[in-house]
């Protein structure tokens, strides 16, 4: 590395220094009621057959998705 490799670097990167960050204001609350049965029931029911199935279908069919040797 050159001597003026810093000078360089500090160069191109001091405009990014100044630049103020956007934050974000999120501000929450309590719940007004707790969750029932049927929505929890509900809830965990989506997350299984989003996350859960589609991983579990290719799982079970990895036989044909391997390729012929």
């Amino acid at each position: 590395m050159s001597v003026l490799t810093p000078l360089l670097l500090r160069g191109l990167t001091g405009s990014a220094r100044r630049l103020p960050v956007p934050r974000a204001k999120i501000h929450s609350l309590p719940p007004e009621g707790k969750l029932g049965i049927m929505e929890l029931a509900v809830g965990l029911t989506s997350c299984f057959v989003t996350f859960l199935l589609p991983a579990g279908w290719i799982l079970s069919h990895l036989e044909t998705y391997r390729r012929p040797e």
